[in-house]
Order: structure tokens, then C-alpha cells, then sequence
């Protein structure tokens, strides 16, 4: 029985004594009222009212006995119908309590079953997840053992067949972009053609992936690309999460055309021709000890977190027109082999090219200095033009060397720039900012002097 059932009185069964007692004390009852009545008519004067009073009296005392008994009657009677009622509230509670435990045990049984389902449902899930896992783990091996194959053909079939297991499983996709980088950082025999399309394929399979309005955009994935040796290596439009690309051999055309860099993206590597336009870097790009033997051309590229360029050597013509430059930008011991043009950029942040030589031309025509500008000891073998640039901070050109014509054409300075110790050839054709003061030290050179 559940605890908050409440214990009913155990009935008790009337014992048949009770009842002919009941029956004494009636008859006991009526003949002690009738004795008193004839006890009373007994005391008339009158014959006649005597007897009517004795009849009187037998009635009276009969009508107590009827009354008594009727009495127990009805007692007897309604405790019938109360144990009749007591009984239908005990079947009725009985019944209570049995639905209760049937539905108890009904509930227990959905629950034991649900229970059983649910572990099913595990077991079948587990069951199809490691099928499914083996059968991934054999297809990676399977693509892996191509890529391994001797044969050019085997080898491209396995790039496919890693791509297409990428696609179709999200969760691989760095995986399988770690291979990819892996494979193209190994050695490769030089002047293999066959091998060379295979890298190129791997490259594509690469890039492909990373352009961000392409279909089969896979995201948040990373190069690592240090070392290798790139052909013809074409990233326009791709997004680049932390890619390092330091020391690797950029062969043919390269383009970053349209690139968004997030991370910091690292260049120290060793390139062709290459393009840079429009890039939007979200995070430092590092080119530090960089070599561009060709051209390299950085138009409308922007450095939201600034741009490392300590030791590059750009052989070839550079072109930064109008790129931004949002943080410090530094270009210290760099040398320029070519002409190189800053037309129209914006420094937002300070710019440093201590120790930097400009071998050609150095065009810095419009530019816009919002910070500090150090251009000292910088040697600008060619001409140097600084025409209609804006300096809104401190400029130093100390101990710069001017080879060619240095020209200041309409040059706006928030204060007057610091040139001491700044050389220039004699007879170059210069303009310098107002206020500058030259000496001539010799037939050759003329000494700048601060005001």
C-alpha cells in the first residue's frame, strides 16, 4: 500500500447477542411501561373507566414495544446501508489503487522500452559512425597511396580523389589541405614537366578552395607553404587564414590579386613577377628577407595591421599607388633595384626606411605622411621625388644620400624636416623643402644642414 494512502478502520462484525439483547431491552422496556400503566388504571374507582384504562394501557405499552423494535429495525437498517457504502468506497479505492499500479507499471514499461530504443539507437549509431569512419579511413589511404605512386597519371588521380573526399566531409578539409601543402613542400625533380603538372594541379585543388565566392568553398583553412616551390602560383580572390609561405620559390606568375589575408600572412619567399593589387590584409603581412626578381606590384593593396619589408630586395619595377598603409609600415635595409612608385599612397602609420636604397628611380609624389616618416641614411641613387607629398608628422632625412635630382615641388610639412648630415650631389636639379640649408663640400657633394 503507497505511504500517502490512508489506513482504513478495520470493520467488525456484529455479534448476534447484541441484537437479541436489543430485542430484551424492547420487550424489558414495554412491559415495565405497560406494568405502569395497568398499575395506574388499577387505581379508578369506576369499573368501566378501569378496564378502558387497562386497554389503554395494553395498547400504549404494546405501541413501546413496536416503537423500541422499529427503532432497532432502523438502526439495524442504516447500518447496513453505512456498511454498504463503506464497501462500495473500498472497491472503489481497491480499483483506484489498481489502475494506479497498472499505470505504474505501464510507465515502467515505456520507460524500460524507451530506454532499450535509446541504447539501440546508440549502439546503431556507433555502429554506422565507425563504418563510416573505416570507410573514410580507407579511402584517405587509398588517395595518400596514389599520391605516392610513381606514376604522374596515379598521382593526379589521387589529388582528385583527395578533393573529392574533402568535399564530401567537411571535417577532413584541413587534413586534407595539410597533405596537399606537404606534398608541395617536398623536393620535386627539376625540369619535370609531368611533375610540374601534378604540382599545379595540387595548387589548383588549393586555391580553388580558398576563394571565398566559389562553390566549393572550404573555410578557415591553412598554408603552409614554407619551402615549397611554386609554379605559376594564382591566389587572386582567395582568403588566406595564417598562411606561411616563408622561403618557398614563387616560379612563373604569381598573383594575390584581390586576396584577403586573416592572420598574419608570411612572405619571405622568393618570387617572379607578382601581383599584389587590391589586397586586403586584416592582420600584419610579414616580407621580411623577401626577393622579387621581377615585377611586384602592391596598387590599392590595403595593410589594416601594417607591413614588415626589413631586407627585401625588389629587383624589378615596384608600384605601392595608392595602397594604405593603417599601422607602422617598415621598409629598413631594403633596396630597390628598379624604379619603384609610391604615387598616391597613405601612411596612416609611422614609415620607416632607414638603411633603404633606392637604385632607380623613387617616386613618393602625393603621398600622404600621417605619422613619423624616417627616410635616414637612405641612399637614393637616381631621382628622388617627394612632389606635392604631405608630411603631417616629423620628417628625417638625416645622413640620406642624394645621388639624383631630390624634389620637394609644393611638399607640405606639419614641421620642418630634420636633413642633418643629409648629402646631395652637386648640380642635380633639386628642390629642396623651404628653410633647408645647403653647403657645398666639394666639387661633388652638397651638405644639407638643418635650419
Amino acid at each position: 500500500m503507497a505511504a500517502d494512502e490512508p489506513t482504513e478502520r478495520q470493520l467488525r462484525v456484529m455479534p448476534w447477542w447484541l441484537v437479541l439483547v436489543g430485542l430484551l431491552l424492547a420487550a424489558a422496556l414495554g412491559w415495565l411501561v405497560l406494568g405502569l400503566l395497568l398499575t395506574e388504571a388499577d387505581r379508578a374507582t369506576q369499573p368501566d373507566t378501569r378496564a378502558t384504562l387497562r386497554i389503554d394501557a395494553i395498547r400504549t405499552g404494546l405501541t413501546v414495544v413496536a416503537g423500541t423494535g422499529g427503532g432497532l429495525a432502523l438502526l439495524l437498517a442504516a447500518r447496513r446501508q453505512w456498511i454498504t457504502e463503506r464497501a462500495q468506497r473500498h472497491q472503489e479505492s481497491v480499483a483506484a489503487r489498481d489502475q494506479a499500479h497498472r499505470d505504474r507499471v505501464q510507465a515502467h514499461a515505456e520507460s524500460a522500452a524507451e530506454v532499450a530504443q535509446r541504447h539501440q539507437d546508440r549502439q546503431s549509431g556507433a555502429a554506422e559512425h565507425d563504418a563510416a569512419e573505416r570507410r573514410l579511413t580507407e579511402l584517405y589511404t587509398r588517395a595518400v597511396e596514389l599520391l605516392g605512386n610513381d606514376s604522374a597519371a596515379v598521382r593526379l588521380g589521387g589529388l582528385h580523389a583527395l578533393e573529392r573526399l574533402g568535399q564530401d566531409n567537411p571535417a577532413q578539409r584541413p587534413t586534407i589541405a595539410a597533405v596537399l601543402c606537404a606534398y608541395l613542400r617536398m623536393p620535386a625533380p627539376d625540369d619535370e614537366p609531368r611533375e610540374t603538372e601534378v604540382r599545379r594541379t595540387a595548387q589548383r585543388v588549393l586555391t580553388r578552395h580558398l576563394r571565398a565566392d566559389g562553390p566549393a568553398h572550404w573555410p578557415e583553412i591553412t598554408l603552409d607553404l614554407t619551402g615549397a616551390r611554386l609554379v605559376d602560383f594564382d591566389a587572386a580572390g582567395c582568403t588566406l587564414v595564417d598562411a606561411d609561405f616563408t622561403g618557398a620559390v614563387f616560379t612563373g606568375v604569381t598573383s594575390f590579386a584581390g586576396a584577403t589575408a586573416r592572420g598574419r600572412l608570411r612572405l619571405g619567399a622568393t618570387f617572379g613577377d607578382v601581383t599584389f593589387d587590391d589586397l586586403t590584409a586584416e592582420a600584419e603581412v610579414v616580407l621580411d628577407d623577401a626577393r622579387f626578381d621581377g615585377q611586384a606590384s602592391f596598387d590599392r593593396a590595403v595593410f589594416t595591421a601594417g607591413l614588415s619589408c626589413r631586407r627585401c630586395r625588389f629587383a624589378g619595377p615596384t608600384s605601392f599607388h595608392r595602397a594604405t598603409f593603417h599601422q607602422p609600415t617598415s621598409f629598413d635595409a631594403t633596396r630597390f633595384g628598379d624604379g619603384s612608385r609610391f604615387r598616391q599612397a597613405t601612411f596612416l602609420g609611422g614609415l620607416s626606411m632607414e638603411h633603404t636604397e633606392f637604385a632607380g628611380y623613387a617616386g613618393f609624389r602625393s603621398v600622404r605622411f600621417a605619422d613619423l616618416a624616417l627616410f635616414r641614411w637612405t641612399v637614393f641613387a637616381a631621382d628622388a621625388c617627394f612632389e606635392q607629398a604631405r608630411f603631417e608628422g616629423a620628417a628625417n632625412f638625416g645622413r640620406a644620400r642624394f645621388h639624383g635630382a631630390g624634389r620637394f615641388d609644393g611638399a607640405q610639412f606639419g614641421q620642418p624636416p630634420q636633413v642633418d648630415q643629409a648629402r646631395a650631389a652637386a648640380g642635380g636639379g633639386h628642390a629642396w623643402p623651404a628653410g633647408t640649408t645647403v653647403e657645398r663640400l666639394d666639387d661633388e657633394w652638397l651638405l644639407l644642414v638643418d635650419h
